[in-house]
């Protein structure tokens, strides 16, 4: 059974999140196939451990503004900042330092597993006729 409507809603508003803390390199994993635990991964990368701390936050923040609240019920890593995991139950969030993204590369992992679409809204509206 593929990625569940909240799940994707959940993982959408994340990435959209991570993106306008200008996190890179965004991906969006449907791995409700694989796991029973979670429908989606969501994986993002930071320069720095700053960086990864606030797009964090802004993930956060972004999901509990949704008019069905979400609040991750495990966080982990955050002392250390060069990898966050959030656990939302529907999907799980993580923010990673560049050096950890690479070491760790959970995409080739995870990479027989259907990616969800996701495009940054800020460069959909650069795209658009008339954008500066």
């Amino acid at each position: 059974m593929p990625v569940t409507d909240r799940a994707r809603e959940l993982a959408l508003t994340a990435a959209q999140a991570a993106a306008d803390k200008k996190a890179q390199d965004i991906v969006v994993i449907d791995v409700a196939e694989q796991l029973y635990i979670t429908d989606a991964f969501v994986i993002a990368s930071a320069s720095n451990e700053r960086q990864v701390a606030a797009v964090v936050d802004a993930v956060e923040e972004a999901l509990l503004n949704l008019p069905e609240k979400a609040k991750p019920v495990r966080r982990e890593g955050e002392r250390q900042g060069r990898w966050v995991l959030l656990d939302y139950v529907d999907i799980v969030v993580h923010i990673q330092h560049t050096e950890e993204r690479e070491f760790y590369a959970l995409d080739k992992l995870w990479k027989d597993c259907p990616t969800v679409p996701f495009v940054d809204r800020d460069m959909v509206e650069a795209d658009s006729p008339g954008a500066a």
